[in-house]
This record gives C-alpha cells, sequence and structure tokens, in this order.
C-alpha cells in the first residue's frame, strides 16, 4: 500500500509548477483529478519541446501529467461549477497556479470551498505572491531566474547572464507545494484541521540560493564573481569546474592544488602551495591546458584511485549507456487509455526498500468524466 491511497487530490494548475507537485503526490499514492477546460485542456498539451508530439500532443504534457485522471468541465458557468463543487466537498486537497484573485472570481476561494469542506488542505503555487506591486507579474521560469539573481551564477566571468537549461524554478515551487501538502495533511490526519498552503516561484528561487543569498549578507555585500573560465560554483575556487580533455571533458569538485599537481605530474601547479581564492583563474588556466594533453578515462584513471573528487561529463547518450544508471532502473513504461504507450522516469523517492512506480499513463482531456460524475456528482 503507498502512503497516500485514500487521499483525493482534485488539481486545477496547469503547465509545469503545480502539475509536478501533484504528480509526486500521485506518485505516492494519491488520487488525482486534474480539472481541464473543456475543448483545450490544459495549455501544456500543446505546449512542445522540441516539436515532439506523442499521441496527438506535447511531450511534456504527458511527461508530468501520468498516473492522473481528466475531468472535463466549464466551471465558469454556475451549473457546473455547482456540480464542480459536490466533488470538490469530498476532496482532501485542492490545488491551483492561477494568478491571485482568479479562484476567488469564479468563487472557489478558499472560504467558499472551506464552507463546503472544512477540513480541507487548500494549496497554490503563484509566480509572485499575494503583493499589490508583484502580483499580477507573468510567473515564467525565465523571467523568475532572470528577476531573482539566478542567471549570474552559471557560465564564465564574462558571458553575461546564463539561464539554466531547465524549467528551475517551476520545479523547485513543485517540490516545496508538495512539502507543503505533505506537512498539512500531517496536521490534517493528526488534528483534523485544514488550512492553505502557499508557494510563489519568486520565493522558491530566493530559497535555491540560500548558500550563495547567506554569503553575499556576510561578505560585506561583495557581488559573486564567476571565474573567468571553467566556471561551476561562483563562490568556491580552483579547482572546482568542468576542464575539456583530449576527447571530452572532465570534471574536478573541491581539492588540494599540491596533490593534483603531484598526481597530474603537473609542474606548473607547484608553485602554488596554498589554493588561495584569488589566484583561482590562474589555477584553472593552467589545469585547463594541462588537462588537454590526455583523454578523459586516463585522468580518471589516475584521479579516482586517489579518492579526488572527479567525473566524466556525460551526455544522455553515453549517460543511459551507463551501468550506474541501468542498475537504477530509472525508468517505467506507461500505458494510455487507448493503448498509446510511451516510456518515462519515475519518482525517485523509495519508502520501506520500495520504489513507487505506475503503469498508468497521462490521461486524455475529459476521459475519466463519466465516472468522476458517477461517483461524485450524480
Amino acid at each position: 500500500m503507498k502512503p497516500l491511497e485514500d487521499y483525493l487530490i482534485v488539481d486545477f494548475s496547469q503547465f509545469l509548477s503545480g502539475p509536478s507537485a501533484s504528480l509526486r503526490l500521485a506518485d505516492l499514492g494519491a488520487r488525482v483529478i486534474k480539472i481541464e477546460k473543456p475543448g483545450t485542456g490544459d495549455i501544456c498539451r500543446t505546449l512542445y519541446t522540441s516539436d515532439l508530439i506523442m499521441n496527438g500532443e506535447s511531450s511534456v504534457f504527458h511527461t508530468i501529467n501520468r498516473n492522473k485522471e481528466s475531468f472535463a468541465i466549464d466551471f465558469k458557468q454556475p451549473e457546473e461549477l455547482q456540480k464542480l463543487k459536490k466533488l470538490l466537498a469530498k476532496a482532501d486537497v485542492v490545488m491551483h497556479n492561477f494568478r491571485p484573485g482568479v479562484m476567488e472570481r469564479i468563487g472557489l476561494s478558499y472560504d467558499d470551498v472551506k464552507a463546503i469542506n472544512p477540513t480541507v488542505v487548500y494549496a497554490s503555487i503563484s509566480g509572485f505572491g499575494n503583493h499589490p506591486e508583484l502580483k499580477d507579474l507573468p510567473g515564467q521560469d525565465l523571467l523568475l531566474q532572470s528577476l531573482t539573481a539566478l542567471t549570474w551564477l552559471s557560465g564564465n566571468q564574462e558571458d553575461g547572464p546564463v539561464p539554466m537549461g531547465l524549467s528551475i524554478v517551476d520545479m523547485l515551487a513543485g517540490a516545496h507545494l508538495a512539502q507543503g501538502i505533505l506537512a498539512a495533511l500531517y496536521r490534517k490526519a493528526s488534528q483534523n484541521i485544514g488550512g492553505t498552503v502557499q508557494v510563489s516561484m519568486l520565493e522558491s528561487a530566493f530559497d535555491f540560493q540560500f548558500e550563495t543569498i547567506t554569503t553575499f549578507f556576510n561578505d560585506g555585500g561583495e557581488l559573486p564573481v564567476r571565474t573567468k573560465t571553467n566556471n561551476a560554483h561562483a563562490y568556491l575556487g580552483a579547482p572546482y569546474g568542468i576542464y575539456e580533455t583530449k576527447n571530452g571533458y572532465l570534471a574536478l569538485a573541491m581539492g588540494s592544488i599540491p596533490v593534483l599537481a603531484s598526481l597530474l605530474k603537473c609542474d606548473e601547479l607547484l608553485q602554488f602551495p596554498e589554493n588561495k581564492f584569488t589566484l583561482r583563474d590562474e589555477i584553472k588556466n593552467i589545469l585547463a591546458s594541462h588537462l588537454l594533453t590526455q583523454e578523459t578515462q586516463f585522468w580518471l584513471d589516475i584521479l579516482e584511485p586517489a579518492d579526488i573528487w572527479c567525473a566524466g561529463v556525460l551526455n544522455y547518450e553515453q549517460l543511459f549507456k551507463e551501468d550506474g544508471f541501468k542498475v537504477l532502473e530509472f525508468t517505467q513504461q506507461v500505458e494510455m487509455l487507448d493503448g498509446y504507450s510511451y516510456k518515462t522516469t519515475r519518482c525517485p523517492i523509495k519508502i520501506d526498500g520500495e520504489y513507487f512506480t505506475s503503469t498508468k499513463g497521462s490521461p486524455k482531456l475529459g476521459q475519466d468524466n463519466e465516472r468522476i460524475i458517477k461517483e461524485f456528482i450524480a
């Protein structure tokens, strides 16, 4: 039995942040009913990645909405809203990621839902919270990365701002919402009390940088300075970074420069008996030139037995051939109601020695209407 079995989540959220939270709850056993607009559904159904269409819809939608049900209903219509409220009255969690004020205008605010479901956990993600001067700004991942200084931590010193290659703020906000929901469900189970859980993408992006922000506040307000080359962390000295080799790339984490000089037989590094932060560009330049002289595996064969923190740098094609990936069995095959099958990732959480998998794929728009109406509304 999965930990969240018998819990009902009604999810109004779209795109990535909210659905990523309900995906994790579904993986842990909750029943997730996705509320969608008739005809078009979640906008993410047509938000294509690399123009990849899977069974007529976006790969992004299939990835983040597996293991859920779809209930298509135009809840802006008073008659349909009343039907929907019958479902909400039986939900453990109601969640959305609309801008502040939208659910209130519809008649589905926390107070509205609480009136029919006193112990409901009402969870929401917004871009910027409820602050009057911020709440109407668009909560889009790239914009949030840019507004929260994240883009000044990646890349090299002269690169300008560099965004992360993933919708990282969406995923962080979704993870935080799932954490908050789980805490609220624990309180509900132990005290029979509901309540609200609120997460903003803005605050999630700030929290992601707790280490660097704390350093900034306590380091005289000095801005983080990325190294000129091979940057990987603006607040860490050499050798921390990724270096090109004769046939690929090598990642080096923290380490003693004199030890590296000896192991790599790099005499130029011997002039640095101390790993001073101010010398990191000079040290990295020497390392970068030296590591180009041999292939990645040559260096790994020297560094790994010496317990130096290092790794080869893999792309997807290389990664999926690695035994370290295969042994985890991190992929699963899921199937939609119409028989369409696709390969995707599984839940990364293990409880009592067991991972959580499910063969249930993403839902077609409105595919569960008849069953949901019969069970909760009729």
